[in-house]
């Protein structure tokens, strides 16, 4: 199943390809540890093929989105929720605190009139932002979800079954010459 092998392959490797490029192109790619966690695994057994993907936990957040405690605007159709109690405790503390000092983001204070010249702190940025997100969510980037679908039209939908086709067809006449 010469044919098979390589189409499935091809699927694979065009699925973590696009998401890659989807997180570069989609800003989401600050630190490149998600990026370099995308993975996929082709297994073989008993005649069953299986492709598997993995990449860190908080992928599966990134490209779902996640419903705010208080509004599903952003992202209404994720499976996921702020404020379950089924998340990891301090996750979004520890990962916005750690993304507001690398990327150099302070607010500045308001007073009534406007704003004034006096910066925030990191921590202080950090639990507005933390805020805000935990409330309204987290708009889904789909950055693999859409490749995904995309990549299963064009290489399982299509390809495989001409690449079966050819196997069998490969196969039949091989088998036809033993006969001979």
């Amino acid at each position: 199943m010469l044919e098979v092998d390589a189409c499935i392959k091809r699927f694979r490797d065009y699925v973590i390809q696009q998401s890659k490029s989807n997180l570069s192109k989609s800003g989401h790619n600050n630190t490149k540890g998600l990026y370099n966690s995308i993975d996929g695994e082709i297994v073989t057994e008993k005649g069953f093929t299986i492709v598997g993907f993995k990449m860190d936990d908080y992928g599966m957040f990134v490209d779902k989105g996640i419903k705010g405690k208080t509004s599903s605007n952003r992202a209404p159709n994720s499976p996921f929720k702020f404020g379950t109690g089924s998340g990891k405790k301090g996750g979004l503390t520890q990962g916005i605190d750690k993304w507001v000092k690398q990327k150099g983001i302070q607010f500045r204070q308001k007073d009534g009139k406007g704003v004034k010249g006096q910066f925030l702190s990191y921590k202080q940025t950090s639990f507005l932002i933390r805020r805000a997100i935990w409330n309204k969510g987290i708009k889904p980037s789909l950055f693999f979800t859409k490749p995904f679908e995309a990549g299963y039209k064009k290489y399982i939908d299509v390809d495989l079954m001409k690449a079966f086709s050819h196997d069998v067809e490969t196969m039949v006449d091989y088998n036809l010459k033993d006969i001979k």
